[in-house]
C-alpha cells in the first residue's frame, strides 16, 4: 500500500485572506420638497391620494383600502378623508411639503372630503383642478340587424 505524504505551507500575514473594511453606507439625504401635487382619484368603490413633487414623482401615497376600509365603506367620504390625512402626514412630515395644487379625478364621494381633510391638516391648498376623463365620441354604434 502506497502511504499518503501531506506537505504544510505556514501561512504568512500575506496569504490569508480577511475581509476588507466595508466603505461607510452613505446615509440618504432626506429631500425637502416645500410645493408638490396632491392627486385624487375618487371612484365610487375606492379613493386613492398621492403627493408628488412638481414633476410628478410620488412621495407618498394612500388609499381608502390601506386605511384598513373594506368593501362598500371604502367608496365613502369618510374613508377619503382618512386616507388623505394619512397621506399628508407622510408628506409633510418627511419631505416639508407645504403648498399643493389639487388634481381630482373621478366622481366618488371622496373627492371634496380629500381636499378638506388636506386644507384642514395645515397645508396651503393653492389651485383646484378637475382632470375627469370626458367621452367624446361616444362609443362605436351597434351594428345594423341582419334578417
Amino acid at each position: 500500500m502506497a502511504e499518503e505524504v501531506k506537505t504544510t505551507t505556514p501561512e504568512t500575514p500575506e496569504q490569508t485572506t480577511a475581509p476588507t473594511p466595508k466603505a461607510p453606507a452613505r446615509k440618504k439625504q432626506k429631500r425637502s420638497v416645500p410645493d408638490g401635487q396632491m392627486h385624487v382619484q375618487a371612484t365610487f368603490n375606492n379613493t386613492i391620494v398621492s403627493f408628488s413633487d412638481k414633476k410628478g414623482n410620488v412621495i407618498a401615497a394612500s388609499s381608502a383600502g390601506a386605511c384598513g376600509f373594506r368593501g362598500s365603506k371604502k367608496g365613502t367620504a369618510y374613508a377619503a378623508q382618512i386616507a388623505a390625512e394619512k397621506a399628508a402626514e407622510i408628506a409633510s412630515s418627511q419631505y416639508g411639503l407645504k403648498n399643493v395644487d389639487v388634481f381630482v379625478k373621478g366622481v366618488g364621494m371622496g373627492r371634496d372630503a380629500a381636499i378638506r381633510a388636506v386644507s384642514n391638516y395645515g397645508m396651503l391648498v393653492a389651485a383646484i383642478t378637475d382632470v375627469t376623463g370626458v367621452p367624446h365620441g361616444g362609443v362605436r354604434p351597434k351594428g345594423a340587424r341582419r334578417a
